[in-house]
Formats: C-alpha cells, sequence, structure tokens
C-alpha cells in the first residue's frame, strides 16, 4: 500500500498542542521548524546536521549534534581501496540542550561547534554548502583538515514530518541528494581532492523528539546515470510512517516518490551480499559491501549499535513516468542502527 501523502502548503510544522499539523512528506521544506513550540523537555529535543561527501576512492562524514542531554560531534574518514578503513572520532559533551543554537531552517545558516580538539562549521546558502573542519589529534596524533563546497541548484528533496504514537514526538527530517562535490581533506599527509565531475554529497538534516528506543534503516546514494545526476533515498522504522515513507528516487533534479522498500540483510555478516526489494518493484537491487563502519556505544542508559555499511548497488530504478534506469555499480551505503537515548 502506498503512503505518499505529499504536504505542499507553507505552514507552522507543529500546532499549539506540540504535534504535528500534518504528517507527509514534501519535496523542500515548506513545514517551519521552531523549537520554541515544542512541548517535551529541552533534554529530549534532539538536533543535527550529517553531511556524507564520497568519491569512487575515499569519502568522509561530519555531524554537528544537540540530542538534548548529550552533544556528539564526529567526522569519519573512508577510504575504499584495496584494503578498504575507516577511522571515526566522536567528541561528547554532556547536556547541550540548545546551546549550539542550530539552524531552524536548512537552506540558511551555520552550525558550529568549537573545542580546545575540533573546530567544525557548516555553512548553508542559497545555492551553495560549505563545510569546514580541523581536527586536532584525528588519528595517531595527526589533524585532519578539509574545506568541501556542496552545490545545490534548485532542485527536489526528501522531507518528511513523521509522528510517533506518544504526544509531543516527532521527527522533521529532509535528505538532500546530488549534491556536486569540490574541495579536499588533509589527514597524516595525505590529501584527497574532490572532482565536482563525479563526486557528491548527501544532508541528513533532522530536528524532532524522539521515543527512547528506535530502529532505522536508512541508505542514500549519488551518482550520474545518462549524463544526468541520480540520487536516492531509501529508509524506514522510524516512527508512524502511515503518512507517507520517505523513500524516493532523484534524478535530474526531480523526486520521484516509491512506496516501501525492505533491507534484506544477511543474518550471517553485514559483508555478505545483500538485496533491496520494493513493493511497487520499482527498487530492486543487489548490493556488494566494502566496508562496514561499525560503532558500539553501550552506557546501559545510553545504547547506539550502528552498521552503516558502504558498497556498490546494480539493479533498475523506475522513474514516475516508467522509466527504467539501470544502475550498475553505484557507491552508496545502507545502514541499520539502534539506538537508546
Amino acid at each position: 500500500m502506498g503512503r505518499n501523502h505529499e504536504v505542499t502548503s507553507i505552514q507552522m510544522l507543529l500546532d499549539d498542542e506540540g504535534n504535528l499539523r500534518e504528517p507527509g512528506w514534501s519535496r523542500r521544506m515548506v513545514q517551519q521548524y521552531d523549537r520554541r513550540m515544542i512541548k517535551a523537555p529541552a533534554f529530549r529535543i534532539k538536533e543535527w546536521d550529517y553531511y556524507l561527501v564520497l568519491s569512487k576512492d575515499f569519502g568522509a562524514a561530519f555531524t554537528i549534534s544537540d540530542d538534548g542531554y548529550i552533544g556528539l560531534q564526529s567526522v569519519s574518514l573512508l577510504e575504499f581501496g584495496e584494503e578498504p578503513k575507516e577511522h571515526t572520532e566522536t567528541v561528547l559533551k554532556p547536556f547541550p540542550m540548545g546551546k549550539l543554537k542550530l539552524p531552524q531552517n536548512s537552506s540558511q545558516g551555520t552550525a558550529f561547534y568549537e573545542d580546545k580538539r575540533l573546530k567544525m562549521q557548516f555553512d548553508a546558502s542559497y545555492g551553495r554548502r560549505r563545510i569546514r573542519c580541523l581536527f586536532r589529534n584525528f588519528q595517531k596524533g595527526k589533524t585532519l583538515k578539509c574545506d568541501i563546497v556542496l552545490e545545490q541548484p534548485e532542485m527536489d528533496t526528501m522531507v518528511i514530518a513523521t509522528p510517533w504514537d506518544k504526544k509531543h514526538a516527532f521527527y522533521y527530517n529532509q535528505k538532500i541528494n546530488c549534491m556536486r562535490a569540490s574541495g579536499y581533506i588533509e589527514c597524516d599527509g595525505k590529501r584527497y581532492e574532490y572532482d565536482p565531475a563525479s563526486d557528491f554529497g548527501t544532508l541528513d538534516w533532522g530536528r524532532g523528539v524522539w521515543t527512547y528506543d528506535n530502529t532505522w534503516y536508512w541508505g542514500s546514494g549519488n551518482a550520474d546515470i545518462d549524463g544526468k545526476a541520480f540520487g536516492f533515498n531509501i529508509g524506514y522504522g522510524f516512527g508512524n510512517t502511515s503518512a507517507a515513507t520517505e523513500n524516493v528516487l532523484f534524478y535530474d533534479g526531480k523526486a520521484h516518490k516509491l512506496d516501501d522498500i525492505t533491507f534484506n540483510i544477511p543474518e550471517d555478516s553485514y559483508l555478505s551480499p545483500w538485496t533491496f526489494t520494493s513493493s511497487d518493484g520499482r527498487f530492486e537491487m543487489d548490493f556488494t559491501p566494502v566496508l562496514d563502519r561499525a560503532a558500539c556505544l553501550d552506557y546501559k542508559v545510553i545504547v547506539s549499535d550502528q552498521h552503516q555499511v558502504f558498497g556498490k548497488m546494480s539493479g533498475k530504478a523506475v522513474l514516475d513516468d516508467g522509466t527504467v534506469l539501470q544502475i550498475r555499480d553505484v557507491l552508496c551505503f545502507a545502514e541499520k542502527v539502534h539506538n537508546k537515548y
């Protein structure tokens, strides 16, 4: 059953009771988030900006987040060569509870974090985004530096407003695919250069109040198919998605809405081949993993068990008009994450 309610009218995200006015998905941020309208306590509010920027041989991920009673700032450096490897460093700070003053709109403003070890800044303006980072002692005493620009022309995105079956709990999320990447990362004497002819960045912008214990599935990738930018965002497991799913194809700037997607993850290993199947037959893929960025935190009250698996996707994606795109070895990721916090 397709769950595709599209929100099209500009409105406030929350009503006077602190609940979502209109659950559903949209192509741009027509619903306006205002932290002051949330009725839940500050320590339950979660806000973050996450960027993933991939090239065929390397990639990097950057997070600035304020998750209420914990702030989690993170950088990952990924290498997909003959011996795939990754290194992630995370800075935890207790009880930020709004002090980071993260932007209330994804399209403009600055997300900024600084301490003695890490300085990280995300600048958003119409048509472009910039990621700058200086991370001391990132790996074996080495400093990581980056200055990356993502181009964001006028194009559709995936925005979803999801309730939980609990008062005042909601998730407001935008995923922006197909942003061409330029710039560099430097670490341990190596310089990694992005090429906008082939390399892309993705934004995961989230604001909300969650329930305590959640497992979600998310996958995303970008490539040029037949000379046009192609991307996909797939996922489920988070909140009550009866109004809409977040499953979308992007092609040449336009969103094409999908129904339900299932992640078929092998039981023996996250690095064994996966498949993806769809209720509408429009996203049928084989996935060959090359790297599992696994992380497990267990502080009893706070638990996070993550498997973000990078690999290559092949199969078919079908646009709204029935056009079939053949997908061959598109570098992407798919993840399963279980959080209690």
